[in-house]
């Protein structure tokens, strides 16, 4: 019920928040089929909101796994940073500046992008943009997995990657699509 609360708190005051409540288990259950934790060394989460992913991945990652997340919004920037846990990072800032706050040695190396960002509020550049760094940091065969209210990323993911395929969840407010896109 908390991270209800400050879901609709942040939705009344922010107006790059999407949702009015975080993600449930089902769509996090659901993304994660497209997440082999037992070889993922680094996962890259744009949007960790109130951290319902994020603590999940914490859970299946292996202990010399790492984890970086963005999140620009006040509130959930300071939940995320209540978490205790040596593998994860959490920068208080926008996924625009990745490329200059991602450590070197992890540019080109990334298992998984997962985004919960609202991308139907971006203009076409800017989410060019975003997917253009985002495939950067990715390792070959890497994944861009994003988790959206509707169909707006089939033409900026084929644009970018040439591929994607697309999952929908049913028992989520809202009903999510699950985009999934790979790094040749």
């Amino acid at each position: 019920m908390k991270n209800t609360l400050t879901f609709l708190k942040s939705f009344a005051t922010d107006k790059d928040v999407a949702s009015i409540t975080p993600s449930s288990k089902y769509c996090v259950r659901k993304l994660c089929e497209h997440i082999d934790f037992t070889t993922t060394k680094t996962i890259v989460e744009y949007g960790g909101g109130t951290g319902v992913f994020t603590k999940h991945f914490l859970k299946q990652m292996s202990p010399d796994a790492r984890l970086f997340v963005f999140e620009t919004n006040d509130n959930f920037y300071k939940k995320l940073s209540e978490i205790q846990d040596e593998r994860i990072t959490v920068f208080h800032e926008s996924v625009e500046e990745i490329m200059d706050l991602l450590p070197e040695e992890v540019v080109g190396a990334v298992d998984h992008v997962v985004s919960g960002i609202p991308f139907s509020f971006f203009d076409w550049e800017m989410k060019i943009d975003i997917l253009g760094k985002t495939q950067q940091i990715l390792r070959n065969e890497g994944s861009f997995l994003a988790y959206q209210t509707s169909g707006h990323l089939k033409k900026p993911l084929t644009e970018v990657f040439d591929n994607y395929t697309t999952d929908f969840c049913w028992k989520n407010i809202p009903p999510y699509f699950i985009y999934e896109s790979v790094k040749d």
